[in-house]
């Protein structure tokens, strides 16, 4: 199963080359993680990013698909594929660790939590 969030191209996401930054697009997958998960407390531990087509306008929305393809002890990845109108714009790939918010390091996935990303682990 995947989860699909709407992220919108602001006019100011575009750079002096006409296009949206790179950096952005970081956000757009960190907002549409945060509408996924807000109830695991992570942190990101490695981003990547392949650029497929360029976006040239603001106001538009774009979709970001969301799935699970790796999940560790105390860790999992995440994949997000952006689109426009169906046009693959980005791939985006991500390592989260889950931390205690009163330690700040890492802890093990609860059971919940585990269970919550199995229901979109894509291999």
């Amino acid at each position: 199963m995947r989860f699909t969030n709407k992220q919108y191209v602001r006019w100011g996401d575009l750079d002096a080359f006409g296009h949206v930054n790179n950096s952005t697009y970081l956000i757009f997958a960190q907002e549409a993680r945060y509408a996924w998960s807000k109830m695991i407390e992570m942190v990101v531990a490695r981003a990547e990013v392949d650029f497929i087509a360029p976006i040239y306008t603001g106001d538009i929305y774009i979709d970001v698909e969301i799935w699970v393809n790796k999940i560790g002890t105390s860790s999992f990845g995440v994949t997000y594929e952006m689109k426009y109108e169906n046009e693959l714009l980005a791939v985006v790939k991500t390592v989260q660790v889950t931390v205690s918010m009163d330690t700040k390091k890492s802890r093990p996935l609860t059971d919940a939590e585990s269970e919550f990303l199995n229901k979109y682990l894509e291999s």
